[in-house]
């Protein structure tokens, strides 16, 4: 028996995804590509320090605005700004701090990374689902 490629799943169309829910901070799963999870979220307010050990994370503004606050090993902190259209690599190991105005975001992770890293600093806010990717129903 031959091996075949999977059959194409369904296109999902982003803005239809992003309507099919409200909740910020809690991504939705709308792909699969070979281990990694292709990932959409609103953002608004505060989400936490953490940093991913073993893994970048790639992040793509689809609307608003999106600030990622860095701190280097010394501890010094910068922030990158940015807006609809841009994209941001955060390096492994370096601890960062998403925050927004409100928008959203596509981000392309490992599957089974978990939103708040391997490791965060503080409280997590009521409104950070700290989750591996939620099924988009």
């Amino acid at each position: 028996m031959e091996n075949r490629p999977a059959k194409p799943a369904a296109p999902v169309n982003l803005t239809e995804a992003l309507a099919s829910f409200q909740d910020v901070y809690s991504p939705r799963i709308v792909a699969r590509m070979n281990d990694y999870d292709v990932r959409i979220a609103h953002t608004e307010g505060e989400h936490v320090w953490h940093v991913h050990e073993h893994t970048d994370e790639f992040f793509l503004v689809l609307d608003g605005r999106f600030d990622i606050a860095l701190r280097d090993a010394d501890g010094v902190e910068s922030t990158v700004a940015l807006r609809k259209g841009d994209v941001f690599v955060v390096p492994r190991g370096t601890e960062h701090k998403p925050s927004s105005s409100g928008g959203s975001i596509l981000m392309f992770e490992p599957s089974g990374t978990v939103s708040t890293g391997d490791r965060f600093e503080g409280e997590l806010p009521e409104h950070v689902d700290s989750t591996q990717g939620r099924e988009l129903v």
